[in-house]
Order: structure tokens, then sequence, then C-alpha cells
């Protein structure tokens, strides 16, 4: 039996998201929301806005969202050593899950509470939301600006996104909220801006929580299709079979891929194996790869027949 294992770890790519560039963006944007909301709790309950309480208490979120994706860039960075053979990469995607769960939970609190206001509205101080929910909008726009500098391939880094990107449309929905009960009167339009935003956390929360399960899962990445991969395998010259073909995230840009190859026995495994890896880069962006290359004893069976389900004895 030849039995070629080959592990393609490709120095100079990126396995995972680089955390020196980002993190100086992350505590950027940390400082700005955590200045902003200490003010913005003082004047939600003075003007009694219900929407200007849950934008702090959506920024508190926002800021523990940044710490705990700074938290887990310094873990992910740790060399790989002992039982933990890939490092703490993965806790990348576990702080994307709990960003993701925190939105979902957010969003059913304030959607109960909105419905609650809705039927029985308090006053309003629509010339205080305004004004602050305008200020907001300026703050949280530049804070999201500087974690889209960041490196989003990261669900890690998404996750401390969503937060901040669901705070500025939460902002915009209380601006408008707060011109509308300046002009008009209408205090409900409190509780509607309310709903608005609780509705967008929840969209973007299961976005995070699908996602990070997705790799928890040990599915294969998302775009990049499997069969494809297989098909290309298949296609490479003295490739006869391809079995125990996996693919999947360890975490975000860090795919993987191992498989079973068997080849015709005049081929050279050892050239066939480089050939594979370098095609499994280029094409698919997976760079690192475990290869096993057999060959197979070619009077037991045809490549036809192995392609129909038979069953070959390498050696």
């Amino acid at each position: 039996m030849h039995d070629h294992r080959g592990h393609d770890h490709g120095h100079g790519h990126s396995h995972a998201i680089g955390p020196n560039a980002d993190r100086r963006w992350l505590i950027a944007a940390l400082a700005l929301i955590l200045a902003f909301m200490a003010g913005e709790v003082v004047v939600g309950l003075v003007a009694d806005s219900l929407a200007l309480l849950s934008d702090a208490a959506h920024m508190l979120t926002d800021a523990a969202a940044i710490v705990l994706a700074l938290i887990a860039m310094r873990l992910a960075a740790r060399p790989a050593k002992g039982n933990f053979t890939y490092g703490l990469r993965r806790v990348e995607i576990l702080s994307a899950q709990l960003n993701g769960v925190t939105l979902v939970v957010l969003a059913v609190v304030f959607a109960i509470e909105a419905v609650h206001r809705f039927r029985h509205p308090p006053d309003v101080e629509g010339g205080l939301v305004l004004v602050t929910a305008v200020i907001g909008i300026g703050v949280n726009a530049l804070a999201t600006w500087l974690l889209s500098r960041a490196d989003r391939r990261s669900l890690n880094v998404e996750g401390a996104f969503q937060h901040l990107l669901n705070d500025l449309f939460a902002f915009i929905a209380t601006a408008v909220a707060g011109a509308i009960v300046l002009l008009t009167g209408w205090a409900r339009a409190d509780a509607v801006a309310t709903m608005l935003v609780a509705l967008s956390m929840a969209y973007a929360g299961w976005g995070l929580v699908r996602d990070s399960w997705w790799v928890f899962l040990e599915a294969a990445p998302r775009g990049l299709d499997v069969a494809a991969i297989d098909g290309d395998l298949h296609a490479v010259e003295g490739v006869v079979d391809v079995h125990d073909l996996h693919v999947w995230e360890v975490t975000s840009g860090f795919p993987n891929l191992s498989a079973h190859l068997l080849l015709a026995p005049d081929q050279n495994c050892h050239a066939r194996r480089e050939e594979i890896a370098a095609l499994l880069a280029d094409r698919y962006g997976i760079q690192h790869t475990t290869l096993q290359v057999d060959h197979y004893r070619e009077p037991l069976i045809d490549p036809e027949e192995l392609r129909s389900g038979g069953r070959v004895t390498p050696h």
C-alpha cells in the first residue's frame, strides 16, 4: 500500500483573520459608544422615551459585543498547544453566536415593551428625542464606519458590526419618531419606532446565530460547492476515485479539506498530491488540506466499475 498523506498548510496565507489591524478600529468604536451611551441614558429618562432607552440598552450591548470581540481576538491569536491543536480560533465563533443570541433576546424584550407602550403611550418629549437621535446617528455612523474598516470576513467582527449597524437604524427610526411626536403629538410613534428596531435586531441576530451554527456543525463554508470540488478532483489526470471527502471551517477564513484519493498504478502519488493541493488553493482558496493518496490494483477492477460503486483494494 502506498499511503501518502499530505498536509498543506500554505504558510503566508490567512488561516484566521489577523487581529492586530482590526483591534484599533474596534477600540476606537468602543470609546465613541461608551461616551455617547452615558448621555443618552440621562436624556432618555428625562424625555421618558422608550426608543431612546432601548437605543441606550442596545449601545450597551454594542459595547459588550466589541469588548467580547476584542477578548476573542486575543484568545484566537494564541498558538496551538496541548490538546487544543487548532488553538482557540473557534472562540471567535462563540463570540459571534453570543452576539446573535443577545440581539434576538433584546428584540423580544423591546417588542413586548413596544406593544405595551402602544396600548398605553406615555408622554414623550419629542424635541429631546429628536436632538439626541440626530446626534446618535452621527456617532453610530462614525462607529459603524470604523468597524467597516476591520475585516468583516470574521464572524466575530461581523457580530460587533451588526450590533452597531442595527443601532444606526435604531437612531434613524428614533429620530423620525421624535419628529412625529414633536410635530403631531402622536406619542405612539415612539413605540412604532421601537418595534421596527426590534424587527431589525431579530433579523441580524438570527443571521449571526445561523452562520455560527453552520461552523459548529462543520458544514462546508458558504460559497464552496462540495459537488464541484469533488468533480474537479475526479477530473485530475490519473485520479480514479475520491471518497471520504470532507470540507469544513475551523473559524472564519480558515477552510479545511480532507480526502482519500485512488490513483492509477502508473501515477506518481507525490506529484499528484501536490497538483491537487495547488488546485484546491488556487480555485477554492482551501490551503489547509489533508490528502491520503493510494494506488489501486488494476487487475481487480476497472475504472468504470469503480466509478459505478465497485470497491478497490489499494496496494
